[in-house]
């Protein structure tokens, strides 16, 4: 089975991105599903399905969406050998721009907006810098200029990654992007022998632990202090 990671900032138009390249991959007979994690609440588990796209949703709750989406990998493949998947795709939430759910020897997709600001792609940590593809969005609500100059930066953080334009609505350059999801790597071994790109960001302090009282007396496991000196 292949397995592809896709992750990106909250409505940077990750799922209507994989709409458009599951409709591309389901025209060639391609059998394949997406699991979504989330933090509190999604309804995109609605949209594929009414899309005809098989579909798990998971929702982290209080979890960082990243650490619930590694320790359920597990999960995701068992679901997928019960649909009898040839392709999973993880659409995970990138909430803090320090997310990295990619994982080695799979295709790693970062999706990105036009829209979201010619610096973002220098504040987006592991999830941008280790992606092999990297997806820009909404392209058509930006001029030229702009579209090129946000690819260049985007290029400049993950230099060996390959960039595409897709529009979500459209769905110019979905079947670009299908192709790429159709080269994919195939798993081998077990779960076992899976290994993620970047260590996940550190989570585990009082505030944690559901701490509420604010305070150093109260703060305990990994945190840090800012520098005024």
């Amino acid at each position: 089975m292949q397995l592809i990671t896709v992750a990106g900032p909250p409505s940077s138009g990750k799922t209507s991105v994989l709409i458009k390249t599951f409709e591309a991959l389901n025209a060639q007979g391609a059998r394949a599903g997406v699991v979504k994690f989330d933090c509190l609440v999604t309804d995109d588990d609605a949209i594929y399905q009414q899309a005809g796209i098989a579909v798990k949703k998971g929702l982290s709750g209080v979890l960082c969406p990243d650490h619930y989406f590694v320790s359920n990998i597990d999960r995701v493949l068992e679901w997928s050998e019960k649909q009898d998947l040839s392709m999973t795709v993880i659409e995970s939430a990138g909430l803090c721009n320090r997310c990295s759910p990619h994982i080695k020897g799979s295709l790693a997709v970062c999706i990105l907006d036009n829209v979201s600001g010619l610096h973002t792609p220098k504040k987006i940590g592991p999830m941008l810098k280790l992606a092999d593809v990297v997806v820009i969005t909404k392209g058509d609500i930006v001029s030229q200029a702009e579209r090129e100059v946000f690819a260049y930066r985007v290029q400049g953080v993950a230099p060996r990654a390959r960039i595409i334009q897709v529009n979500g609505r459209s769905g110019q350059g979905s079947h670009a992007l299908a192709q790429m999801f159709l080269q994919a790597p195939v798993m081998t071994g077990s779960l076992a022998d899976l290994r993620l790109r970047f260590p996940m960001p550190a989570a585990l302090c009082s505030y944690c632990l559901g701490e509420t009282r604010v305070g150093t007396d109260y703060q305990i496991g990994q945190y840090r202090k800012l520098n005024i000196e």
